[in-house]
């Protein structure tokens, strides 16, 4: 149901633990939501228990919220008796439980995550609604390194495919349940960048309810840092063992981007990439916009 004045209440969380894309995220989002919780650990800890930058985060959120919208609410989440994907389920289910007070849908974006179309996921909603549906997986394109100024390896399907990634609905109703990390137990809408499925993960047979344009999607920053950060990262990521034993392939295609490309067939992992062009103002990369 929505407010009383017939307006959708949209609200979100942010994780506050992860400088590097915290601005671009945010802002991407800023202009459709009423509210942000901002969940972060009081004692600057992680979910495996190394130091985090938090106080940066904070102050960096403090310069993109004009409106003050932002709802600052520390914890203590890093607990040596749970794993890191458990620390990181149980932060998310207390900041989506703070988000929804008020809420008739509550966002989850990650802050290396950008939204490249707001007005496009409004309407995922207003389907979600239609549907009775209490969740929507809207697709993200993962981009996995810098090539150079202005362009990015993405990572696609064989064959240089476009690919679209879910690691969890990223709008949910308030008062859910999540089961692990954004994940629930709610009917999904979900949204792709093709009538057929995009996603390796998911059977090619599985049901797209609407498609956006690539341009509409999520750009998701994950791997795009500087080598020494994404060291760091590896340490306290939910992640963690993952991104370690990763580390060095994205050393050797962030080196030779064009031949990672080239090659892509050849790999046992089977991890293709493509050249990605982003226009000027979807050039995220640290030092260059600012």
């Amino acid at each position: 149901m929505s407010a009383a004045d017939g307006r959708r209440r949209l609200h979100a969380y942010v994780l506050a633990a992860d400088p590097w894309w915290l601005e671009e995220s945010v802002s991407s989002y800023y202009d459709i939501v009423d509210r942000i919780v901002v969940s972060y650990d009081e004692d600057s800890l992680s979910w495996t228990g190394t130091p985090l930058p938090v106080a940066e985060c904070l102050d960096r959120l403090r310069s993109v919220d004009p409106l003050g919208k932002l709802d600052f609410r520390p914890g203590r989440f890093s607990h040596s008796d749970r794993t890191a994907l458990e620390n990181d389920t149980a932060q998310r289910q207390v900041a989506l439980d703070q988000a929804s007070d008020g809420a008739d849908w509550v966002l989850q974006l990650d802050t290396d995550e950008v939204l490249l179309d707001p007005h496009a996921l409004l309407a995922a909603i207003d389907e979600a609604e239609s549907r009775a549906c209490g969740a929507v997986e809207y697709p993200a394109r993962y981009l996995y390194a810098r090539a150079r100024s202005g362009w990015m390896l993405e990572a696609t399907r064989p064959l240089w495919r476009r690919r679209a990634g879910y690691p969890g609905p990223v709008v949910i109703r308030p008062g859910a349940t999540l089961v692990h990390c954004r994940q629930g137990t709610l009917p999904i809408l979900r949204v792709d960048m093709s009538a057929v499925n995009t996603d390796p993960t998911h059977a090619r047979n599985a049901i797209v309810h609407r498609v956006v344009r690539p341009d509409q999607a999520i750009l998701h920053y994950s791997w795009v840092r500087d080598d020494d950060y994404m060291t760091r990262k590896a340490a306290w990521s939910g992640h963690s063992d993952t991104y370690t034993k990763m580390l060095r392939s994205w050393r050797w295609r962030t080196r030779r981007p064009l031949l990672a490309v080239a090659l892509g067939w050849l790999r046992a992992d089977h991890e293709w990439h493509r050249i990605t062009r982003l226009s000027p103002d979807r050039r995220y990369w640290r030092g260059e916009h600012e």
